[in-house]
């Protein structure tokens, strides 16, 4: 008898069942071309309304827009079966474009704080009514994108960051709103033009936060904070015949999907393909894991793939 036997099955999230992939493409796609349009209106009643506060929320729907289509893209791709050199096919690249759209956020953010900051000096005024009205449609636009998202924002890390900033945009247009009103009806208060774009700022880095912090974590093969490693060392370490659990790793494949990989030690001999099955089956459905490997050992090799 070998040393030692590998058990491995295959398993996949119900979100990549062809329904949900056409209703998120759809949701995506008109998503897209609303935002691609408000870019283009709001940008241009900005510079006609001397709003620093359209011009800098424009900016950052533009921003939204290209993380619209990188997350689109990486959907796109990450739906590729495995293939070549690519033996997980192209699911991390979920990842990639969750981690660039935070960056891209970032900088955008950047840029709009030092020309909300050079107008403080020098408030121009404001075409009041104008702002409220295109920041009114602001509200409806990112209202509806939100809206389109929101199902598949439920545990999809890069969808939920496209989400997270359509729902964003639409109280921050509301707040554009609000300030538009105040300088209207007093033909005053012009300073509150730049400060919005400053609490567009702030809002805008609260959120992308936690997307840069969740997606930087997945790229360097982080567990997903969703998944409780000593429960999943505990379940495997109860199962009938094991007495070690070692070179246990659990890693995240895309925003959406995990691995995992593992070796126990059974003396007692290999305890069959049923055996495998039950134990993966149970850590997909109670754990969130969907694609395991495990190897069994019979406790006499001096073969490791500890990385200590």
């Amino acid at each position: 008898m070998s040393a030692h036997h590998h058990g491995h099955q295959h398993g996949h999230a119900c979100g990549h069942h062809g329904g949900g992939k056409n209703r998120h493409g759809r949701a995506f796609a008109v998503a897209t071309a609303l935002n691609v349009g408000f870019v283009a209106v709001e940008f241009g009643y900005g510079v006609l309304a001397r709003s620093t506060a359209l011009m800098a929320d424009a900016g950052h729907n533009l921003s939204d827009v290209l993380g619209l289509l990188l997350a689109w893209g990486a959907m796109r791709l990450s739906q590729r079966r495995p293939k070549g050199r690519y033996t997980y096919g192209l699911r991390s690249t979920s990842i990639l474009a969750a981690l660039t759209n935070a960056m891209l956020l970032m900088g955008a953010c950047g840029a709009i704080a030092w020309e909300a900051l050079r107008r403080f000096a020098e408030p121009p005024a404001v075409a009041g009514l104008t702002v409220m009205a295109v920041a009114a449609a602001g509200v409806v636009v990112n209202g509806v994108s939100a809206w389109l998202l929101m199902a598949g924002s439920r545990g999809n890390l890069n969808i939920r960051g496209a989400f997270l900033h359509m729902l964003a945009d639409a109280a921050v247009s509301l707040g554009v709103v609000l300030a538009g009103a105040v300088m209207y009806y007093t033909n005053d208060f012009y300073w509150l033009d730049p400060a919005i774009s400053l609490a567009i700022v702030v809002i805008v880095l609260l959120g992308t936060w936690g997307l840069l912090r969740d997606a930087l974590r997945l790229a360097l093969n982080a567990v997903p904070p969703h998944i409780d490693m000593e429960a999943v060392r505990a379940y495997l370490a109860a199962q009938p015949g094991v007495t070690e659990v070692h070179d246990l790793h659990v890693w995240g494949m895309s925003t959406t999907e995990s691995a995992l990989t593992a070796h126990l030690v059974m003396p007692a001999g290999h305890p069959g393909d049923a055996f495998i099955d039950d134990v993966v089956g149970e850590l997909k459905a109670h754990h969130a894991i969907h694609h395991c490997t495990l190897q069994i050992e019979l406790g006499h090799t001096a073969h490791s793939c500890s990385l200590l």
